[in-house]
């Protein structure tokens, strides 16, 4: 088997410095780091773990975050069905450009109760963190949609429901795969379909879609967005849907704190996050497909755990979160994958951590095959242990996400 190769991260910096013309010294002294923690970051011998450091990076260098992730279709990924949902970015990026609200973009539409029916589906799909169902999916009814607002006024409401679960498919699809633009294209399209609906609801779901697809820009915008949306929805708490939209609000504002490094807000926002979620009925809320509530606030815990660096701690503390009252297989994997990177920290803890990333990997293997920060996890696993540390089921987990030596393991 041969050497580990330079994780993605690690050669990307490398790239882009060499392209700005800069110095180990200057580049981490720009993003407040030591120019030795960057030069083993470019040489693949430290994991990157947190988003604060990928974003300072990205500052520094005067790129986008997204910069740092693999390019389309070029991630190495051996994830089925990743190769489909990239081909389908263009149709979506395409779908972004030309559709305007209001604007009859022409063709045949079906009955109504016929793309509601495929609504549901794309719903699955989102859910089970399936981008390339989803991106087969997405540019066609996104054209259905307009065609049926323009067209047919007794079905706007619908329409505008209809197109703001496809805009955040197409942000999520776009965030995952691609980055750079297309993400903010999406959420703003969303934000302008809620406008439409006139819902206070519907504004703090759009407003909080926009801060996860363009946060890693600028965490103090997303901060700002979040807290002064929740100040409008206050006086509509009483509304179910309000309350469960403001606590995720809360819950952006938290993690936009969290890589600002300022932990005593987010645990604030965490804390208002948890009273919203205590003055609900059921465990799970389901507005927007959200799912905020008690478990969903233990998922953002853990998340913002990492990203202070409380490593196995994480674990610890998650040990009582019900994620299976949400359900969707992909915020189910994005738990694991937090607790499988905690465990991941702890060189007596590995085996157990690559067997929740595994857990995570059966649940939706399309969202950790895109995931950055769990590849960093395994790399950095695989280059500490060498050749044949964790077994088979670390190398083969390494090989899906496009990080281990160019020989596949034999089954």
């Amino acid at each position: 088997m041969n050497d580990i190769p330079p994780n993605e991260v690690g050669r990307r910096l490398r790239e882009i410095r060499v392209w700005r013309g800069q110095s180990l010294e200057v580049v981490a002294g720009l993003a407040g780091i030591s120019f030795g923690y960057l030069g083993r970051l470019e040489r693949g011998e430290q994991a990157l773990s947190n988003r604060a450091t990928l974003e300072a990076l990205a500052r520094a260098l005067r790129v986008s975050p997204a910069e740092f992730y693999p390019a389309a279709g070029q991630s190495g990924s051996r994830a089925e069905g990743n190769e489909s949902a990239h081909a389908g970015v263009v149709a979506i990026e395409r779908a972004l450009d030309v559709y305007e609200l209001g604007d009859d973009p022409g063709g045949a539409v079906r009955e109504w109760p016929a793309i509601a029916t495929d609504l549901e589906r794309l719903t699955d799909l989102q859910q089970r963190g399936d981008y390339a169902g989803q991106a087969r999916m997405t540019p066609d009814l996104l054209a259905e949609l307009h065609a049926v607002y323009a067209r047919s006024p007794e079905y706007r409401r619908n329409t505008l429901l209809g197109l703001i679960l496809c805009y955040s498919s197409a942000m999520w699809i776009t965030k995952r795969l691609t980055g750079r633009g297309l993400p903010l294209l999406a959420a703003k399209a969303a934000q302008e379909c809620a406008a439409a609906l006139d819902s206070p609801a519907w504004i703090g779901f759009a407003t909080w879609l926009r801060g996860d697809a363009t946060g890693g820009l600028s965490r103090p915008e997303q901060y700002r967005r979040a807290v002064r949306c929740i100040d409008a929805l206050s006086p509509h708490l009483d509304d179910g849907q309000v309350l469960q939209t403001a606590g995720m609000l809360h819950l952006s504002a938290a993690l936009a704190s969290a890589v600002q490094r300022d932990r005593s807000t987010a645990e604030t926002h965490l804390d208002e996050a948890a009273a919203l979620a205590g003055r609900m009925d059921t465990e799970t809320g389901t507005f927007g497909r959200m799912w905020f509530g008690a478990p969903n606030i233990g998922i953002w815990r853990a998340c913002i755990g990492m990203e202070f660096g409380d490593g196995v701690k994480v674990a610890e503390n998650a040990r009582g979160v019900n994620v299976h009252s949400i359900p969707s297989k992909s915020r189910q994997a994005e738990f694991y994958m937090e607790v499988g990177r905690s465990l991941l920290t702890d060189p007596t803890r590995r085996e157990q951590g690559v067997q929740v990333l595994l857990r995570a990997e059966h649940l939706a293997p399309q969202r950790v095959h895109a995931d950055v920060l769990a590849r960093e996890a395994v790399a950095d696993v695989l280059r500490a242990a060498r050749r044949d540390a964790g077994g088979r089921e670390l190398r083969g987990l390494a090989w899906r996400l496009g990080i281990a030596p160019e020989h596949a393991p034999k089954n």
